[in-house]
């Protein structure tokens, strides 16, 4: 369980033998019988909580996965003649979805994309797929980009969740606290 997590038990009246719990942004929320002792609702919020931490773990795609993806996605979109070198999960860029240095083929996704629908984190593959071919966001740039057919849907996507996440936008490619490095381009949220 995420250390911020904070725990919000609710007791019901209603419910007679069965405990539920969801996040709720930083919010775990255990819904118990309200007939429980504390020493009930102690040893079931401890369940409950290694219960939600197992579900998200088998949802958690590796990078092992990610990088299959990525070469499917570029075999099918993109030719399959520029393949990735390495394809991973990096939890340190919060104000973009991926990047991707060119020269040696590496290619990084945030894992916010992590819990988002498969169409949107293939988007992403996509575009930083597309840096292998064409590094700047040109027209040619935007042409490989969409050959992925849910393209303008997942930019869609991507947008409304920049818009509900941050009050301020931030540069397009570029954030101020994770300036690029030689030879690396981005997919920032806009």
């Amino acid at each position: 369980m995420p250390s911020n997590t904070k725990i919000e038990v609710r007791r019901s009246p209603r419910r007679r033998r069965t405990v539920s719990a969801y996040r709720d942004g930083d919010t775990t929320v255990v819904l118990v019988p309200a007939t429980f002792s504390r020493a009930e609702e102690k040893r079931w919020v401890g369940r409950m909580l290694q219960r939600l931490e197992a579900r998200e773990e088998r949802r958690r795609p590796g990078d092992g996965e990610l990088h299959e993806r990525a070469v499917e996605l570029a075999r099918r979109y993109l030719d399959g003649t520029r393949l990735p070198d390495s394809v991973r999960w990096v939890d340190n860029q919060n104000s973009r979805w991926g990047s991707c240095t060119p020269d040696t083929r590496t290619i990084r996704i945030s894992r916010r994309v992590a819990g988002m629908p498969s169409w949107v984190v293939d988007y992403v593959l996509i575009h930083e797929l597309a840096h292998l071919f064409i590094p700047h966001h040109g027209s040619e740039f935007w042409e490989l980009v969409h050959r992925y057919p849910k393209a303008e849907r997942a930019r869609g996507y991507l947008e409304g969740f920049s818009a509900g996440s941050r009050s301020e936008p931030c540069e397009p490619g570029l954030a101020p606290e994770e300036p690029l490095t030689g030879g690396e381009v981005a997919l920032a949220e806009e």
